[in-house]
């Protein structure tokens, strides 16, 4: 059946690559950016089902995509972990496709298939020739409608998503800071719990928890269908029609809209390990993203991460990496793109034996100066401008347009949303930017993680 990889929420690559592709789609003035316009298309079928398609003729193959408005964010309380529990399950087959054949089937035909599952959605995937997109298009219509897993499957499967957890997770030093800093970082939002779930509730995940999320939410009127490379909209919808447009659409419940209450303290978390090797230190703040918080702070957080963690010329790197000498890497990262609320993130190695206060000190400081002194004009000209120059790059890949295009749409973002982002970062100020700062840069804001090498006792 191959992995299915962990998501746990859009990566830090997602920031620059959406950007990149909207401003690449929306036409800069810049040759490259025309060459690099998306230009999708999109319709919605009578079931409900939104169907995109982002062409581009020079690809070899075709993408295709099926994402689901429903993640980790939809599951029940004490059912932490059923969405991705699902996404595991819906390999186990239908009536017309034995147990784990799906994935034998795809690459049967050349092609090669994955899944993932996020806070906000999930995904299925396959890239295939292009004379190969009906077949992807029926196996996934398949199981969208008549997915089938028995008991003894799900006892099964159970075992293995425990043994994802315990090597990616309870073995990983890093990954179980991240997951502590969530925890104590969001107070209420569903956000503050793992993708993959808890340990004890897990083990407790059956067949009914699974069957149950899957007829809640796994409906066409709750999917969106992307499809890119070497594909029109005329060949793809017909497929789609004959394909997912049999599937009858079914009522969704409302969505629960959980809200954080505001932070009055600041956070911090030590994590010493003998598996660490390296230390870590991290510095996480609850932000506002496009549907949580104060939005209009969004674009200009957008284009702070780039000014102060991303590339060489960055604020962090000169101050840390090459000035300082402090650190062997340093950055940030903060998505705007979520249906709850963001983080802003700015984090560093140290390099062997400096001392972990004397980076978090500088990390620290490097706040403290854009709080004092703001950003200048030039550093967010660069920075808009390293996002343009990014486009050229992601034109040519064969799932970036379309696993980007699908997963802003999946949160609730609307393709001509998606469209004005060239606009809305082409006018950010540095006004707004030291605006975002100080709305963000607070105490109360910030959870600080450490990971630590444990030292030998009497050491």
């Amino acid at each position: 059946m191959g992995s299915r990889r962990l998501r746990a929420g859009p990566a830090a690559w997602f920031l620059s690559a959406l950007l990149a592709l909207m401003l690449a789609a929306a036409g800069a003035a810049r040759a490259a950016d025309e060459a690099a316009r998306l230009a999708p298309e999109a319709v919605v079928l009578e079931n409900g089902l939104t169907l995109v398609v982002v062409a581009n003729p020079n690809m070899p193959a075709v993408a295709h995509y099926v994402f689901y408005k429903a993640g980790s964010i939809d599951e029940p309380r004490g059912k932490s972990g059923i969405a991705h529990f699902l996404e595991h399950l819906m390999f186990k087959g239908t009536p017309s496709v034995p147990d784990a054949a799906f994935s034998r089937v795809i690459a049967s035909n050349g092609g090669r298939d994955n899944a993932f599952t996020s806070y906000d959605f999930t995904g299925y995937y396959q890239f295939v020739p292009a004379d190969k997109l009906p077949l992807a298009m029926e196996m996934e219509a398949d199981r969208m409608a008549n997915l089938s897993f028995s008991e003894a499957q799900v006892e099964s499967e159970r075992r293995v998503i425990l043994e994802e957890r315990f090597s990616r997770t309870d073995n990983n030093p890093s990954a179980q800071l991240r997951e502590q800093t969530r925890a104590a970082l969001f107070l209420n939002h569903p956000y503050r719990l793992p993708v993959i779930g808890w340990e004890h509730e897990m083990r407790g995940l059956s067949y009914a928890d699974a069957r149950a999320f899957y007829q809640r939410w796994y409906a066409p009127n709750n999917a969106i269908v992307v499809v890119g490379g070497r594909v029109t909209m005329a060949e793809a919808k017909p497929l789609a029609e004959r394909t997912y447009g049999r599937i009858p659409a079914r009522p969704l419940p409302d969505r629960d809209v959980v809200q954080e209450p505001t932070r009055v303290a600041e956070t911090r978390i030590e994590l010493a390990s003998d598996k660490v090797r390296q230390p870590y230190v991290n510095r996480a703040y609850v932000a506002p993203s496009l549907f949580s918080g104060d939005a209009r702070h969004a674009y200009p957080l957008e284009v702070l991460a780039v000014v102060m963690g991303s590339g060489v010329s960055s604020r962090l790197n000169r101050a840390l990496v090459l000035e300082g000498s402090l650190a062997v890497s340093a950055g940030t990262s903060y998505d705007s793109n979520q249906r709850g609320p963001a983080t802003f993130n700015l984090f560093a190695t140290p390099r062997q034996d400096v001392p972990v206060p004397a980076v978090e000190a500088a990390i620290g400081a490097e706040v403290e100066r854009v709080l004092a002194k703001g950003v200048t004009q030039a550093e967010v000209d660069r920075a808009i401008r390293r996002v343009q120059d990014a486009a050229v790059y992601a034109r040519d890949s064969l799932s970036g347009p379309a696993r980007i295009v699908g997963s802003a749409l999946a949160i609730g973002l609307p393709l001509a949303e998606v469209d004005a982002w060239p606009e809305r970062i082409g006018k950010v100020t540095v006004a707004e930017v030291e605006a975002a700062a100080r709305a963000v840069f607070r105490p109360e804001n910030l959870a600080t993680s450490i990971l630590l090498p444990k030292r030998p006792q009497g050491s």
